[in-house]
């Protein structure tokens, strides 16, 4: 297992609530990091043991003006802000489905959730960056589905995944002047509560039968390859999309 070293440095983690961001909180929380976690649902048990390091902020990430409230706080009491980590999102099986019939308010919610959140962390956690003077580093969750269609669709989930990674590469185009970087994590298959429909181990090994690597992702894998985008082992690197699908791109 790679050793990162994150002590002194700050970390806002919007998503923290379970899955892939509470992976990832609590990897940066073992790197030595502090973070400000965020989530509309409760602290889960396992950020429980750090809280001389974590903050967190329990409300809704597409409310801008919690958001700007909860990172300006952090901001100036942890010092500064080094990393964000956007990785809140839904994925709603029955309701997300054809933009051609499907209810357009759940299209509103879904892009509101998935990609607009994205975009109040950023305004609010950028200007802390800037006044640190020493750069950072963002990582923003999409998917692979977005690089393709789907003749089960979700099109809400796949177009506001679309949004992620063009922000992503904006951003990364407008900020790397002054040494913020921002790159899109691309998930293909990963057992997180977003995909309870697994919920026997004949589904599971079906599902992992498809990968080429043979096995489903886990939150774990999502928080290795943040971590590294996050760190210094990543400094040239920015505007990018990482796939962390087991090889499932090559089936598509």
């Amino acid at each position: 297992m790679i050793a990162y070293d994150f002590t002194g440095r700050h970390a806002v983690v919007a998503g923290a609530g379970g899955g892939m961001g509470e992976a990832i909180a609590l990897a940066l929380l073992d790197a030595g990091a502090s973070v400000t976690a965020i989530d509309v649902k409760p602290r889960p048990a396992s950020l429980a043991a750090y809280d001389d390091r974590l903050t967190f902020a329990q409300g809704d990430l597409t409310d801008a003006a919690f958001v700007e409230q909860a990172v300006g706080t952090a901001g100036r009491e942890r010092g500064g802000i080094d990393y964000l980590a956007n990785v809140a999102g839904v994925l709603w099986f029955g309701r997300d489905k054809s933009a051609l019939e499907m209810d357009l308010d759940v299209w509103d919610e879904v892009l509101r959730i998935n990609l607009k959140s994205f975009v109040h962390t950023a305004r609010s956690v950028v200007p802390h960056m800037r006044s640190g003077g020493r750069g950072g580093a963002m990582v923003h969750f999409s998917t692979i589905q977005w690089y393709r269609g789907d003749a089960n669709p979700q099109d809400a989930y796949q177009a506001s995944k679309a949004g992620v990674c063009a922000l992503s590469k904006s951003l990364a185009m407008q900020l790397a002047g002054e040494r913020i970087r921002s790159n899109a994590i691309c998930p293909g298959m990963a057992l997180t509560p977003l995909q309870a429909r697994w919920d026997t181990e004949e589904k599971r090994s079906a599902v992992a039968s498809y990968a080429p690597l043979g096995r489903i992702g886990t939150p774990q894998d999502m928080a290795n390859a943040a971590l590294f985008l996050l760190s210094d082992a990543a400094s040239y690197i920015t505007g990018i999309e990482l796939a962390i699908d087991g090889g499932l791109l090559m089936r598509m």
